[in-house]
């Protein structure tokens, strides 16, 4: 490939990839994909997947383009699907379009796909280039990737503290550490998640809804990791639809877990390890509901044994530009026996937010996507 056709082709696929970012918070448990069609240099018609059984990419960029697809060059973020599901199969309607070539930003990780929208262009003749922009596409998907791949959502730790680490006064005292400007981002950030995790602890003692506010956007599926079921049935979480809590199997019998069953409550029963429900269980859970990524809100138990169990791939901290001398940290359960076991970040972003520090980055421990 000459390098005037790997440039063009690199900036048709970040269109696409811009394209495919639309979709956040809409197709899940589906990935986010975004499809250009391109002839002579001009882009003929694009599209992205809008929303879970909507067309996908491919398709709507075929729609809008006609009988102008034909001879032209498809940029796809992910390997086309080969397999009927909510709808159809998009490798044989691309074949069908009489384009010239397909350019796959990355092969599809899921086994029903796997390089078979490949071969199925590839067998009747159309050409196939794939790997372009290749990372940017698996930063975009790596929530898909995580679940189907590893069989686990995708986590990121969200906490707000001040400079010296403290989410929390020691009375608990926390609302408010940072400014309305930092509170709006971490809103932001809960539309394009799947599911929001709490432990048990945050619900008795912030009572938070968990809603998306501030800002516009679908509020997320909410999650409570409660052992024990301590949960109140008054709780502000409990309101409407959208919340699983997660229980242990020793509470299936009790009287808190028939009360909520009468009252609809949506509660799940899985194992226990060493008093508490297993996590490793939790992310198979999530897994089955379909959640590409969820957003860690949690205190300092939750987000310390996550950490510890190696189940946390990013993190997102708001740090407010203060001092809190004692108080609680969000990590201070999680234990590090020497310097050389250090969980290392992968700083990707440190945006200043009016005042207050946003730091984005990927934990060592979070497995290649």
């Amino acid at each position: 490939m000459s390098l005037k056709q790997r440039r063009e082709d690199e900036y048709f696929m970040q269109r696409a990839i811009s394209l495919a970012w639309r979709g956040t918070g809409h197709v899940s448990p589906n990935p986010r994909v975004g499809c250009v069609l391109v002839k002579e240099g001009h882009i003929v018609a694009e599209g992205y997947h809008q929303c879970y059984g909507s067309h996908h990419a491919e398709v709507e960029a075929l729609r809008k383009a006609g009988s102008s697809a034909q001879g032209a060059t498809a940029y796809v973020t992910l390997e086309p699907c080969s397999h009927l599901g909510k709808t159809p199969p998009c490798a044989p309607q691309l074949v069908k379009a009489g384009l010239k070539r397909v350019v796959i930003g990355m092969k599809d990780p899921h086994d029903v796909v796997n390089g078979r929208g490949i071969r199925i262009l590839q067998d009747t003749g159309v050409p196939v280039e794939w790997g372009i922009l290749e990372e940017e596409c698996k930063w975009l998907n790596r929530g898909f990737i995580r679940r189907v791949r590893d069989g686990r959502p995708w986590v990121t730790l969200k906490t707000a503290s001040t400079l010296d680490g403290r989410v929390a006064m020691q009375n608990g005292e926390s609302q408010w550490i940072t400014g309305e400007s930092a509170r709006t981002m971490a809103h932001l950030l809960r539309g394009e998640h799947d599911a929001i995790m709490i432990g048990v602890g945050t619900v008795l003692h912030d009572n938070p809804s968990l809603t998306v506010r501030y800002t516009s956007g679908k509020s997320p599926l909410r999650i409570i990791l409660d052992t024990h079921l301590r949960t109140p049935l008054d709780a502000q979480i409990l309101n409407g639809e959208g919340t699983v809590i997660i229980a242990g199997f020793s509470s299936k019998e009790s009287k808190k877990a028939k009360e909520m069953g009468r009252r609809g409550k949506n509660v799940l029963f899985l194992p226990e390890k060493a008093g508490k429900v297993d996590l490793q269980k939790v992310m198979c859970a999530l897994t089955d509901l379909g959640v590409n990524m969820v957003l860690v809100e949690g205190g300092a138990t939750l987000t310390s044994s996550l950490l510890a169990e190696a189940l946390a791939d990013e993190i997102s901290l708001f740090i407010a530009p203060s001092f809190m001398g004692q108080g609680i940290s969000a990590f201070e359960k999680f234990i590090i026996p020497s310097l050389q076991e250090l969980i290392h970040v992968k700083l990707r972003s440190v945006t200043n937010v009016s005042g207050d520090l946003w730091v984005e980055g990927v934990l060592a421990c979070s497995p290649a996507l």
